[in-house]
């Protein structure tokens, strides 16, 4: 049995484009009316002007979605979750330490358990909070539950910031460890 199954890769490298593209674009869409004091730099945007950014991250958004669905299926179904993800407890993320970061491909510890069901999670909500910013009159009564459309803004902004530093560990992590990223183009260590 392959470490990754083929299907899990092909959501992993659909899912890591559709989340670049659709970082790009949103910093570039965050830029046309910011939240907080500050701008993204024009030089990682993507999309050009508002426009060309909204495109980009509704094609992106479309991708991460319906390949996301996929996955989170795929999880369900196959009990791939169960195997990869669980059990997981606090007690077991408290006790882990650096040192188990370095692992054999396709044995998680508590840490990275955590980290790729916090990411799971962060997706999801990026799609709803995403979806009621997207259509917040047609969509109303998801947008109250981010507490309108600017609470549905902060929410997409803290979760894509989340998104951001796990995607930035997980490149990381990838360098520091080469024999991880190797399976997730073969399947196999």
């Amino acid at each position: 049995m392959p470490i990754h199954p083929l299907l899990v890769r092909i959501c992993h490298w659909t899912n890591a484009a559709a989340v670049l593209a659709m970082l790009f674009s949103g910093w570039r869409i965050y830029d046309a009316s910011p939240l907080f004091h500050f701008r993204f730099p024009k030089a990682l945007t993507l999309g050009g002007w508002l426009a060309g950014a909204l495109q980009w991250h509704f094609a992106a958004m479309w991708l991460l979605a319906s390949s996301g669905l996929v996955y989170v299926l795929y999880g369900l179904l196959s009990g791939h979750y169960r195997r990869r993800f669980l059990p997981l407890t606090l007690g077991a993320i408290l006790r882990s330490d650096i040192s188990h970061l370095s692992h054999r491909p396709g044995n998680y510890n508590p840490i990275q358990k955590a980290a790729y069901i916090s990411a799971i999670l962060l997706a999801i909500i990026l799609v709803l909070s995403g979806a009621a910013l997207w259509k917040p009159v047609q969509l109303q009564e998801l947008a109250r539950i981010f507490g309108g459309y600017e609470g549905a803004r902060l929410v997409h902004f803290f979760a894509m910031s989340g998104i951001a530093v796990f995607a930035l560990v997980h490149i990381a992590m990838a360098i520091l460890v080469p024999r991880t990223l190797i399976p997730m183009f073969t399947g196999r260590a």
